[in-house]
C-alpha cells in the first residue's frame, strides 16, 4: 500500500529510541523527511540519519522553549506536514498517591501533556500554512485504565486524549487533523529497560527477568495475543493515521495494546 508520504515533513519527539525511533525508521522508509528530537539522541538515531533525509536535534523537551526550538528546524525543510508526539515518561510510584510531590506531579504533567501541548501549538500554524496536516499522539491505555502505581502519568495521559480530540473539532475544518494511540506495554526500555517495569518488578518479588516480564504479560487478565507490542507495529499506526489513507478520521483514539483491556 503507497501510504504517500514521500517527500513529506515529519517532526517526531522522543527519537532516540523505543517508539520514537520506530516512527522515525517507518517515516525515513516511505521516503519522508523527519526532523527527528530527542534529549541525548542515540548511535542508532546517528546511523539512521546518516543513511536517510533525517536530522537529528537534541534538545529537552520538558524546557518551555524547547518545543518551538525543535519544530522551527523543519523550516529548514520548508514547512510541516506531520508531527509525531510521542515524548514521555512513566515513573513507578511505589509509596502511592500521597508520597508524590508538587514536584513530581509537575514533572510528570510537563513532559507527558505540556510538551505534546507546546509542540502541537508549535506546530499548526505551519500546517495551516502547508494547506493542512496530520498530529499523532502516543497516548497510553492508561488514560482510560488508571493505575495507582503510575497516577500522575495515567492522569497526564488522559489530559492528552482529551486535547487531541478537542483539537480535531477546532481545526478539522482546516485540513487539520488529530488522532491518537493509545498502546498498552511495548517492548521499550520503559518496560524491558535496565530501571524499566519489568527489572523493577523483578527486584521487588525476587524474581529473574524473564519470569518478571511473564508475569506483566499475564496481569490484569493478560495479553491475549500472548505478547508485548512491539514499537515497529506502533509506528505502522502511526504512519497510517498520518496518511491520507485515514483521510476522514479524525479525533479518535486507537488501542494496541494485544487485547489487555476487556471492556467496549
Amino acid at each position: 500500500m503507497d501510504l504517500q508520504l514521500t517527500d513529506k515533513i515529519a517532526v517526531v519527539t522522543g527519537a532516540s529510541k523505543g517508539i520514537g525511533l520506530a516512527v522515525c525508521r517507518a517515516l525515513a522508509a516511505e521516503g519522508a523527511r523527519v526532523v527527528a528530537g530527542s534529549r541525548g539522541g542515540s548511535a542508532e538515531l546517528d546511523r539512521l540519519a546518516a543513511e536517510h533525509p533525517v536530522s537529528s536535534v537534541l534538545v529537552d523537551l520538558g524546557d518551555a522553549d524547547g518545543p518551538d526550538r525543535l519544530v522551527e528546524q523543519a523550516d529548514a525543510f520548508g514547512g510541516l506536514d506531520i508531527l509525531a508526539n510521542n515524548v514521555g515518561a512513566a515513573p513507578l510510584r511505589k509509596d502511592g498517591f500521597l508520597a508524590i510531590t508538587d514536584e513530581e506531579w509537575q514533572s510528570t504533567m510537563n513532559l507527558n501533556f505540556y510538551a505534546a501541548l507546546r509542540t502541537t501549538r508549535a506546530a499548526i500554524p505551519r500546517m495551516l500554512a502547508r494547506g493542512g496536516g496530520n498530529v499523532v499522539t502516543i497516548g497510553s491505555v492508561n488514560a482510560f485504565l488508571p493505575d495507582p502505581g503510575v497516577i500522575d502519568y495515567s492522569a497526564a495521559k488522559a489530559a492528552v486524549w482529551n486535547l487531541s480530540k478537542s483539537l480535531s473539532k477546532e481545526f478539522g475544518p482546516s485540513n487539520l487533523r488529530f488522532n491518537s494511540i493509545s498502546p498498552g506495554p511495548v517492548e521499550t526500555d520503559l518496560w524491558m529497560g535496565e530501571h524499566g517495569v519489568a527489572q523493577t518488578y523483578a527486584a521487588e518479588h525476587g524474581v529473574d527477568f524473564e519470569t518478571a516480564k511473564a508475569e506483566a504479560a499475564a496481569s490484569q487478565g493478560g495479553f491475549s495475543t500472548g505478547r508485548f507490542t512491539k514499537p515497529s507495529e506502533v509506528a505502522d499506526l502511526v504512519l497510517l493515521l498520518a496518511s491520507n489513507r485515514a483521510g476522514n478520521v479524525n479525533g479518535s483514539d486507537f488501542m494496541i495494546d494485544g487485547g489487555l483491556v476487556k471492556t467496549l
